[in-house]
């Protein structure tokens, strides 16, 4: 009989546009998967890996004590039913709900893999910083049994939360990685115009705005350049922009905002550059590994994630948060030298195809799983 995983994420979306790969790792192991997540519409995409589905309503909008503890008795009764050997948290909610709940049960294998610290790690209050504190003692000290790994896409968040990068529990693995023959290194299209593409959820933390006011001061200056928005406004999100903003600045001739594609190839095909200036609490932006991995340099910020996978100057540029000059300067100089163009998104490819795929992601994935799996089973501690 196969041993049961459980994951455990707030949104099928999410599991579906990251982590498909991941379950079919499991699926192709001496493991069960399945996955409780609010389900809209990726059913049948996640069930065609294999995973079974199991439906729990959620609304990430609600934070209340109430609302929390009764999502957490919901996914108690899931696992006291099911039984796994192994629960995979994905996302920081996820974490907490799932950590309280797997306590609760007994479930004796956990993997909390943390994929950026959202809103929370964008700021940089007071408030924040201790909230992040009392977050990662919870995670350490309550939640997490001998046999609990800690799943990083970058090193920052785990020292944000107080979590030793060199213990054995800890393993940082390139996002969800991406697959290089659904994104080839893409010849850059021929335009005397510089042109620039945002893929993202519509999220202020996401800088859009800093994007739009950096081509416009570009422009301003006489530079030829577009920007092109890709992705639509998050309203479980409390940080969504309005359409209304999105619609106001495509009325300006340089910006054009597409809303949700499913065709990122094609958007690739079609730009030079890839642009998020986030304001924080990434994990490792998809959006960053998919343009490289098609052969586009990328501008971005200096906070986590996104640091630690673009090295500046060599296939991209890390720029200060809020900084629209420096972006705007940035582009200005792009847009003069095509040839920095064409080298560094040559060497953003041949960046993401050296540890940031989705067969390194799964190998690694797969390896936590063998080891969890074989000690948990043997009641010894997996590291």
């Amino acid at each position: 009989m196969q041993a049961k995983l459980v994951y455990f994420i707030t949104e099928d979306w999410f599991f579906a546009s990251h982590f498909l790969p991941m379950g079919r790792q499991a699926s192709g192991m001496a493991l069960a998967p399945m996955l409780v997540a609010r389900v809209q519409n990726h059913r049948r995409a996640i069930e065609a890996t294999g995973i079974r589905l199991e439906p729990l309503e959620f609304d990430r909008r609600q934070n209340g004590p109430l609302y929390l503890i009764s999502i957490i008795a919901r996914l108690r009764q899931i696992l006291r039913r099911e039984r796994p050997k192994i629960i995979h948290c994905i996302g920081m909610k996820s974490i907490l709900i799932g950590g309280v709940a797997s306590a609760i049960v007994g479930i004796p294998g956990r993997i909390f893999a943390v994929t950026g610290l959202g809103y929370l790690g964008a700021r940089q209050d007071v408030r924040a910083r201790l909230t992040r504190a009392m977050l990662g003692l919870l995670m350490r000290r309550i939640l997490a049994n001998a046999n609990t790994i800690f799943l990083m896409e970058n090193v920052d968040d785990a020292k944000i939360l107080g979590i030793d990068v060199a213990s054995d529990r800890v393993v940082v693995i390139g996002g969800a990685g991406v697959d290089p023959e659904a994104f080839p290194a893409l010849p850059l299209p021929e335009d005397d115009t510089l042109r620039i593409a945002v893929v993202s959820r519509m999220l202020w933390s996401k800088g859009i705005d800093v994007a739009v006011a950096a081509v416009k001061l570009a422009r301003s200056r006489g530079v030829a350049v577009k920007l092109a928005l890709y992705g639509t406004p998050d309203p479980q999100n409390p940080r969504f922009i309005p359409l209304d903003t999105l619609e106001e600045w495509a009325e300006d001739p340089a910006i054009t905002y597409h809303g949700q594609t499913s065709d990122i190839r094609s958007v690739w095909s079609t730009s030079h550059v890839a642009c998020l200036p986030s304001r924080g609490g990434e994990g490792l932006p998809r959006t960053l590994l998919e343009s490289a991995a098609s052969g586009r340099l990328s501008l971005t910020t200096d906070v986590p994630g996104c640091r630690n996978f673009v090295r500046h100057g060599i296939d991209g540029y890390v720029l200060p948060v809020d900084d629209v000059e420096a972006f705007a300067r940035v582009i200005e100089a792009l847009a003069a030298d095509r040839e920095a163009v064409r080298q560094m998104g040559e060497a953003a490819a041949q960046r993401v195809r050296n540890g940031f795929t989705e067969r390194d992601v799964m190998n690694d994935v797969g390896k936590i799983y063998d080891v969890l799996l074989e000690n948990v089973q043997k009641g010894k501690k997996s590291y």
